[in-house]
């Protein structure tokens, strides 16, 4: 019976691992896979230029780095923001929730979408007879949404080392004509001593797949076919992992003020990308960041980032970079309004976005019974 079972469980095993292979094989694997949550959530880490893997500290480490929410200052906290560019047409959202188990343990659940909605659908506006129709205009959306279920855990015998982890979902969705789920898990380490920190955080650790399915009418085939366009094969997209590495230090100044300054470097490992640091096989993005506090009560951020070499036409190369600045306030330790100006993602040609956030951290939902 044993002997039977462990024959069968070899052979599935090995039938498994066959499957894993062609799966592989068969996946597309694309530089630029889910690059919308490369954009950054927060309107803190914004400001300063994405240098957060160290420093984050809140329910925002959800994305930043799982390892950091066991430093939040209070168990329950909750994030929001909302970013618009493209003069308005892209929507970019982000929702979070933290709790702090105890002081071990934390988890966390976040929702970041990226999004185009109301775009016009006018492959049926024109009948074959050359006739225009326009009742026959529909609508629909192009969108990308990710799920974040977060936990993190705090070595004790390790004095300042945390570890964490995200399982995220994907789904990805272009109207009724195409969607794609992905799954995917993030792996990260903080290290707190004498007033440094340092971070380490691997995106996308087993690979990242997003199934391809499409649904396209018979009306759009023939559109896709007529003005010489390929048509879309299921398929698998791979993402492949991302190394981010960061170093921060916090330096009192006196009298409530202080000062912290975070270098962090964004590894990829799929070829030469237009970074300040590139080869082959190795890509590396530096981004600096600083903030600047009174207390809790207020904070002023500037950041360095998208650091490039431009080529010009005299064979010269011009040094460039993006530069974003911000302002955070903090009442009665409750509730933290961000804001940063900055260029979101470097997506857009405007030279500026305008980008807030909030977040509500509290060390309970008990109401406190009161003396009558």
């Amino acid at each position: 019976m044993w002997l039977s079972f462990f024959m069968n469980s070899k052979k599935f095993f090995v039938i498994l691992i066959l499957a894993l292979s062609s799966l592989l094989t068969s996946a597309q694997v694309s530089k630029y896979s889910n690059e919308f949550l490369s954009l950054g959530i927060g309107a803190r880490g914004l400001a300063m230029s994405n240098t957060m893997t160290a420093l984050s500290n809140d329910v925002t480490a959800a994305y930043w780095n799982p390892a950091g929410l066991v430093r939040m200052q209070r168990p329950y906290q909750l994030a929001a923001m909302h970013a618009e560019y493209f003069a308005g047409i892209a929507k970019y959202d982000y929702l979070g929730a933290g709790y702090k188990i105890d002081n071990k343990q934390a988890v966390a659940f976040s929702w970041i979408r990226f999004g185009v909605d109301n775009i016009m659908n006018t492959t049926e506006l024109i009948d074959k007879q050359g006739n225009f129709d326009y009742n026959k205009i529909t609508y629909f959306s192009a969108a990308d949404n990710a799920f974040l279920l977060s936990y993190a855990y705090n070595f004790e015998k390790v004095t300042g080392l945390s570890l964490g982890a995200n399982a995220k979902i994907i789904r990805r969705t272009i109207g009724k004509f195409a969607g794609a789920w992905g799954f995917g898990f993030d792996v990260g380490l903080q290290y707190n001593v004498k007033g440094w920190q340092f971070g380490a955080m691997l995106k996308d650790a087993t690979s990242t797949f997003n199934a391809w399915s499409y649904q396209l009418t018979d009306r759009i085939k023939e559109v896709l076919e007529t003005t010489g366009n390929e048509l879309p094969e299921n398929g698998l997209e791979l993402t492949v992992p991302k190394l981010n590495l960061g170093a921060a230090k916090f330096v009192p100044f006196g009298k409530g003020f202080s000062g912290t300054f975070a270098l962090d470097f964004d590894c990829t490992f799929d070829g030469k990308r237009n970074t300040l640091i590139k080869s082959k096989p190795l890509s590396i993005d530096p981004h600096l960041g600083m903030e600047f506090a009174y207390k809790t009560i207020v904070a002023l951020r500037v950041g360095l980032g998208n650091m490039q070499m431009i080529p010009y036409f005299d064979s010269k190369q011009k040094f460039t970079c993006q530069i974003n600045f911000g302002i955070g306030i903090g009442i009665k330790d409750i509730v933290f309004i961000d804001y940063a100006y900055t260029n979101l993602g470097n997506l857009s040609i405007a030279l500026d976005s305008h980008i807030f956030s909030v977040k509500i951290a509290i060390d309970s939902f008990k109401r406190k019974n009161r003396d009558k």
